[in-house]
């Protein structure tokens, strides 16, 4: 059922760094249209500190009290990856709407665990992908849509950032039980999304990963060759290892190369827009970037969630169409491990990938990331 245009109630489950600096500034943007009524936290300093902030009537440690107490149309989860998949049911069958913080789960399993707690209508959870939000990200899924600029050929899909040891310290990241994977799980996968947001479905997945300089259960970086069903083909690279930092998209199409450059956000000005050498038609060619200047963010996001729930209408980055960027995920991880191409179509239960990225096997996983440390030992052995 549609919801009443205003106010929508909000609670926040989690009150850390994610919450404070990005969630709650968003959804004190949005004005009139929600408010937020409680936030909820295993800590009750931290969850205090966060309310006082932003002046939230509630706090509380225990999400089912809060959500038995506050009835929010819109539960928020900033929580760490692993209590993504417990939040975000609790939120559905309270009656809320979700909207959740990337990576959404920590397998597919869990993924599908949650759809099967959505209803038609909502409440749906949707997940935070806002890189697919800002107008330049929107006018080039309006030209793919066209064919404007012709067939999409080559993709590159890079994010290259830079971790110190020192990140890693926090005892839930870059472990497979609590964060589910390394920089391809909790880093590339917001460029990843936006690539398979704007040419679609793959088929294959070949990649390589490897723990080189980062203390941790998990890849530091990995490598892959993808086909898309469409027959282009595109490189991703996911990086913690990369001193300049750099967010980097490109897609090579019959008529141009449309290119983002960025690090944790873009606005207009961080696209390129490359006519090929044949099309010379300067109207056309100045048709191509988009009018307004809608950065990618958090906000812009949520725009799109609450309109969704004001329509009763499943929101973008949900469902089907949040899974993708999972399953390739998946896809990589196996290819990873097995050393061979996975395609799409194997990506289920009884594939033991589907229930958790190392396969379940964190030995095995171990072995293949630190290949090049066991021989070094092997060889002075």
């Amino acid at each position: 059922m549609p919801l009443p245009p205003t106010p929508i109630r909000v609670a926040v489950a989690g009150a850390g760094g994610i919450a404070s600096g990005v969630h709650l500034p968003a959804l004190a943007a949005a004005g009139e249209a929600v408010r937020v009524t409680a936030v909820c936290d295993l800590d009750p300093v931290r969850a205090g500190e966060l309310a006082d902030a932003h002046g939230i009537p509630g706090r509380y440690t225990d999400l089912a009290a809060m959500l038995a107490a506050e009835s929010p149309d819109l539960l928020v989860v900033a929580t760490p990856p692993v209590a993504h998949r417990e939040a975000v049911i609790a939120g559905l069958r309270a009656g809320a709407w979700v909207w959740c913080e990337k990576p959404p789960t920590l397998s597919l399993a869990e993924y599908d665990e949650i759809a099967a707690c959505e209803k038609e209508g909502g409440p749906y959870a949707a997940y935070v992908f806002q890189h697919r939000s800002g107008s330049a990200a929107r006018r080039l899924r309006r030209h793919l849509a066209t064919g404007e600029l012709g067939r999409p050929h080559v993709a590159v899909c890079n994010t290259l950032w830079y971790r110190g040891h020192d990140y890693f310290e926090v005892p839930w990241r870059a472990k497979w039980a609590t964060e589910g994977g390394g920089p391809t799980m909790g880093h590339g996968i917001h460029q990843m999304d936006l690539l398979l947001d704007l040419l679609g479905d793959w088929d294959e997945v070949h990649a390589v990963a490897a723990t080189l300089g980062r203390r941790t259960e998990t890849e530091d970086v990995s490598f892959a060759i993808v086909r898309f069903a469409n027959g282009a083909i595109g490189s991703i690279v996911n990086s913690v290892l990369s001193p300049r930092e750099t967010s980097y998209l490109r897609f090579d199409f019959t008529d141009a190369t449309v290119e983002v450059e960025h690090l944790y956000g873009y606005d207009n000005s961080h696209w390129r827009w490359t006519p090929a050498p044949h099309v010379t038609d300067q109207d056309r060619i100045a048709g191509w970037p988009p009018e307004e200047d809608v950065p990618s963010s958090h906000r812009a996001q949520l725009a799109e969630v609450l309109a969704a729930m004001r329509a009763g209408e499943r929101p973008p980055a949900s469902g089907a169409d949040g899974r993708r960027v999972m399953e390739l995920i998946t896809g990589m991880y196996q290819s990873a491990f097995t050393g061979r191409p996975v395609t799409r179509a194997e990506l289920g239960p009884p594939n033991p990938f589907y229930h958790a990225l190392n396969g379940g096997d964190p030995a095995r996983a171990a072995a293949v990331l630190r290949r090049d440390e066991h021989e070094e030992s092997s060889n002075r052995d």
